[in-house]
C-alpha cells in the first residue's frame, strides 16, 4: 500500500547559527530509527544558484553530492547522520528558484500572464519541496530553511510553508529554533526574543508546531508554561536544546526530549517502532572514551574558518572512533610555513594532512609541509590540492624540476606536473563546471591504496579542473612514485604514493564527502592507524 508522505519544515529565529542543520538531522535520525524512510533538503535564500562559486570564508565549506551538485554544508551533516546519499533535489537556492520562472517565462510557459513572487516563485518553490516526496521513496522529507524568520529573502520560502501548511493540513509539522538567551546579571533564561520570534512568524500566517529552544542553562517547567502560553503550543513541545559536547550527542538529547514523538503525534502517525539507536550509542562510546590519542596537522589556507574543511574534520572524529583513538587537529595555516620554521611547527605531529583549496596563495607553505613529511616519515595524506602539491614537491626535490608546478599558479612554467583537464579548456563560466561528483577509481593490487580499500574497484566525489600531466608518468615512477589509482575511462592518475614511506598518499578526489558515522571512510581510517604507529614509535 502506497504511503502518505509526510512534510516536516525547520526554521529559525532570533538569530543565525542556531543549528537547525543539527536539528533538522537529528530528528530525521530519531525518526529512521524508528524504521521510517527519511531525507532532509536545505533550501537557502541567498540568490547565487549554489555555493560553488563562494568563497568558503563568505560560506563554509562547499559539500559535493554523487550527482555532481555543490551544495551547502549541512547536507554534509544530513549524510553524516543518516548514512543516506543526497542529490541535486536536496539543495535549492533563490537563485535556482527565480532562473528557473526565468526560464519557463522566456519560453512562454506562463502564456502571457503577469509573473510575480506569488503565485510563480512560491509554486515554483512548493514544486521543489514536493519533489522528493513525490519519488515515492521516503516517508518523511525534513526541509530546514536558510536564514532567519524576518530576513526579506526568507519571505517566499515562509509563504510557501504557509500554503503548504493550508493545503497538507495533518501531513505538515513546523519546528522553530530559538534561542533563550541567560542574562548573568539577574541569573534568568529570557523568554522574549523567542516570543518575539514566533510572533513574527504568526504575522507571516505560519504557527509553529514545536518549538526548539537553544540554551546554555535547563529549562524549567514555569518556562516551558510560559513559552507555551505566548507561543500558542503545548507545554510538551517546548524543548530543550542544550549545549552539547559535539553534534553527534544532539539526537539522544532530542530523543529524551520526545522530539520525534512530539512530531508523530502532531502528524498523527500513531504506529511506529521503538526508537534503534545501538551503533551510533556504541560510537559515541568510543568517542568518549578513547584509549589512544594522536596529533595530526591540517595544512591549509582557511584555518580561521574551520567551517571550511568541516567535512575533513567530522571525517576524522568517525575514523578516529573505529580505532579507539582521539585525533586532536592542529590547524596549521600554510603562509606561515616556511623551509627555515617547518622543523619546528610540524616536528611534534603524528601525521600531516594538506587540504584542498584553489588559488596560489599558500601554496609553498603546502610542498614545504610535504617535503617535511616525506623526508621526515611522517604519515602524510593530501586531498585534491593537497595531491598536486605532493606531485610538485616530488618533481622539484626528487625529479629534480625546480620550476615544476601547476598551471593554476603558474601559467607559464616550463614544468606543467599539474595541467588543466582538456574538457576546462575552452570554460568561460566558472559556475558548475568543474570535475564535479562520483567517478569511478581502479587500484592496483598490492599498493597502499588497495591495502586500505581491501578492493581494486571504487567510486570517489571530485571537485577540481586540474589533474596530473600524464606526460610525466614515466619520470614519477622511474623515480619511485606509484600511480596506484587511475580513472578507468579517461586514465587520468587519481591516487599517487610513495611505497619507500610509511604512509604516504595523495588523492585527487573527496574522500572527506563520504565518511559517515556507519561507515566511516577507509583512507580516514588508514591514515589514524599510521599516526598511531608513529606516536608508538616515538
Amino acid at each position: 500500500m502506497p504511503h502518505t508522505t509526510k512534510y516536516i519544515f525547520v526554521t529559525g529565529g532570533v538569530t543565525s547559527s542556531l543549528g537547525k542543520g543539527i536539528i533538522a538531522a537529528s530528528l530525521a535520525k530519531l525518526l529512521q530509527a524508528r524504521g521510517f524512510t527519511v531525507t532532509i533538503q536545505k533550501f537557502d535564500p541567498y540568490i547565487n544558484v549554489d555555493p560553488g562559486t563562494l568563497n568558503p570564508y563568505e560560506h563554509g565549506e562547499c559539500y559535493v553530492t554523487d550527482d555532481g551538485a555543490e551544495t551547502d554544508l549541512d547536507l554534509g551533516h544530513y549524510e553524516r547522520f543518516l548514512n543516506v546519499r543526497t542529490s541535486q533535489a536536496n539543495n535549492v537556492t533563490t537563485g535556482r528558484i527565480y532562473q528557473s520562472v526565468i526560464e519557463k517565462e522566456r519560453k512562454g510557459d506562463f502564456l502571457g500572464k503577469t509573473v510575480q513572487v506569488i503565485p510563480h516563485i512560491t509554486d515554483e518553490i512548493k514544486n521543489r519541496i514536493k519533489l522528493l516526496g513525490k519519488t515515492g521513496q521516503y516517508e518523511f522529507v525534513i526541509t530546514e530553511i536558510g536564514g532567519t524568520v524576518g530576513d526579506i529573502e526568507s519571505l517566499p520560502y515562509i509563504e510557501s510553508v504557509r500554503q503548504l501548511k493550508w493545503e497538507l493540513g495533518q501531513n505538515c509539522a513546523v519546528v522553530h529554533l530559538t534561542l533563550l538567551p541567560y542574562l548573568a546579571t539577574s541569573g534568568e533564561l529570557k523568554t522574549k526574543p523567542t516570543q518575539h520570534s514566533v510572533k513574527l512568524l504568526l504575522e507571516y500566517g505560519v504557527q509553529p508546531d514545536v518549538l526548539v529552544c537553544r540554551s546554555e542553562h535547563p529549562i524549567n517547567k514555569d518556562i516551558r508554561k510560559k513559552i507555551a502560553l505566548f507561543c500558542n503550543v503545548s507545554p510538551e513541545a517546548v524543548i530543550e536544546a542544550l549545549d552539547a559536547s559535539t553534534i553527534y550527542e544532539v539526537p539522544l538529547l532530542m530523543e529524551q526530549e520526545r522530539l520525534d514523538e512530539i512530531v508523530l503525534k502532531k502528524l498523527n502517525v500513531t504506529k511506529a517502532s521503538t526508537v534503534q539507536l545501538d551503533k551510533w550509542k556504541n560510537f559515541l562510546e568510543k568517542f568518549h572514551h578513547p584509549a589512544h590519542e594522536v596529533t595530526i596537522g591540517l595544512i591549509g589556507k582557511y584555518v580561521e574558518l574551520k567551517e571550511s574543511y568541516k567535512s575533513i574534520a567530522e571525517a576524522f572524529i568517525h575514523a578516529g572512533a573505529v580505532n579507539d583513538c582521539s585525533v586532536k587537529l592542529d590547524w596549521i595555516h600554510s603562509e606561515s610555513l616556511t623551509e627555515e620554521n617547518i622543523a619546528q611547527k610540524l616536528g611534534y605531529l603524528d601525521a600531516v594532512l594538506v587540504a584542498p583549496g584553489f588559488g596560489n596563495r599558500g601554496i609553498e607553505g603546502k610542498i614545504a609541509a610535504i617535503k617535511y613529511s616525506r623526508e621526515n616519515k611522517i604519515p602524510f595524506l593530501g586531498i585534491c590540492l593537497g595531491m598536486q602539491c605532493a606531485v610538485i614537491e616530488f618533481a622539484r626535490n626528487v625529479l629534480g624540476l625546480k620550476d615544476a608546478h601547476s598551471r593554476e599558479m603558474n601559467p607559464a612554467t616550463n614544468s606543467p606536473v599539474i595541467d588543466l583537464l582538456e574538457a576546462q579548456k575552452n570554460i568561460s563560466h566558472m559556475g558548475g563546471t568543474m570535475r564535479l561528483g562520483s567517478y569511478p577509481c581502479h587500484i592496483e593490487e598490492g599498493t597502499l591504496a588497495h591495502q586500505v580499500y581491501g578492493k581494486t574497484d571504487i567510486n570517489e566525489r571530485h571537485r577540481h579542473r586540474y589533474e596530473f600531466n600524464n606526460e610525466y608518468t614515466k619520470d614519477f615512477v622511474n623515480a619511485g612514485m606509484v600511480l596506484s589509482g587511475v580513472n578507468p575511462a579517461a586514465g587520468l592518475a587519481e591516487i599517487v604514493e610513495l611505497p619507500s614511506h610509511p604512509f604516504f598518499i595523495g588523492v585527487q578526489f573527496h574522500p572527506e564527502y563520504k565518511s559517515t558515522v556507519e561507515n566511516p571512510h577507509p583512507l580516514f581510517v588508514g591514515f589514524i592507524k599510521a599516526a598511531l604507529a608513529k606516536s608508538a614509535a616515538k
